[in-house]
């Protein structure tokens, strides 16, 4: 579907406004204020909205752009914007369909035709969340993946009405904010990246299901063995170093015996069931105190920072 959206400008000329403020909204206007652009978070509650500045600027600081902070503002509701001069939206509002719909078609009415509308949801796809409405075309998914400060990828996801030539600007802008877009050219279940990590977790844990290994042993396998290798090639890019022949042969032996099942494994339906849903509420596949929760958030945090560092060289550079 032809849209009349434009290419958008560089970030630094751009106006972006990122609806809601929660978790992933501030790390999105992280993202979009290091490049210098002017961004604008829409987020109700009063006391959220009142952190969001410390928040932005801290993380703007270790990276050396804490001036960039002042290019942030909040807004309390969609009336509280100036419509004429927003370039670029992305919506990263709670995941119910029926909020996103209502928004999207608030959007459509206010944002000049010209403005590509974008929305961050990991599981509904952007042909939903914009049915019926009539610039579908420039309508795209802008998936971000948590910690979005910190982890590069993207994904730029095209529905069933979307315009490639959106698709292409949005990258484009995405790739000027030091990110690393990948188009998505269909607007499948999971997108591309997240298809790929759940493919690994059925066969994880089945493996955990049929006592074949633990939890501490499936984490250990994957972070360092073919997991650590990830940081430097892909699994197609793997396939050329190991040799494609040896990756076919021994395709041809597992494969029949990997997890096909189209239901979730029982250890993870079980914790869903039970209460045991992770870190926030103490348990998942291990035990969180408030202490430890502290501690493996900080390791955490600090070894995505130094991975960062070392794929620096490699990611797009920042271009206001």
């Amino acid at each position: 579907m032809q849209t009349d959206a434009k290419a958008l400008p560089n970030p630094g000329a751009a106006h972006a406004v990122v609806v809601g403020g929660g978790t992933m909204g501030a790390d999105v206007a992280v993202v979009l204020t290091r490049a210098s652009c002017r961004t604008t978070v829409i987020e109700p509650d009063a006391g959220r909205a009142a952190g969001l500045p410390a928040r932005v600027a801290g993380n703007l600081d270790t990276i050396g752009r804490k001036d960039n902070a002042a290019l942030l503002a909040t807004a309390p509701d969609l009336d509280a914007v100036d419509w004429s001069g927003v370039d670029l939206v992305i919506e990263c509002v709670p995941e119910r369909l029926d909020i996103k719909q209502a928004l999207f078609a608030d959007l459509e009415r206010r944002a000049r035709p010209d403005a590509i509308l974008a929305s961050n949801s990991s599981s509904f796809p952007i042909s939903a969340i914009g049915q019926g409405l009539a610039t579908r075309g420039r309508m795209l998914g802008l998936h971000f993946f948590m910690p979005a400060h910190l982890v590069p990828l993207v994904e730029v996801v095209l529905g069933e009405a979307s315009d490639s030539a959106c698709a292409d600007t949005l990258i484009a802008f995405m790739r000027r904010c030091g990110s690393v877009p990948v188009k998505v050219g269909q607007d499948l279940p999971g997108f591309l990246a997240n298809r790929l990590q759940h493919a690994l977790s059925r066969e994880a844990f089945d493996l955990i299901d049929r006592g074949i290994a633990s939890p501490e042993d499936v984490d250990a396998a994957v972070r360092f063995g073919f997991g650590f290798r990830f940081l430097a090639a892909g699994p197609v890019m793997q396939r050329d170093h190991a040799g494609i022949d040896v990756h076919a042969a021994a395709g041809a032996t597992m494969y029949p015996t990997f997890c096909n099942s189209d239901r979730p494994a029982r250890c993870l339906t079980e914790r869903a069931q039970d209460g045991r849903h992770g870190m926030k509420v103490g348990e998942g596949f291990y035990a969180w105190t408030p202490e430890a929760i502290a501690a493996e958030r900080e390791r955490y945090d600090r070894l995505l920072r130094a991975g960062l560092d070392l794929i620096a060289p490699e990611l797009p550079e920042i271009q206001p």
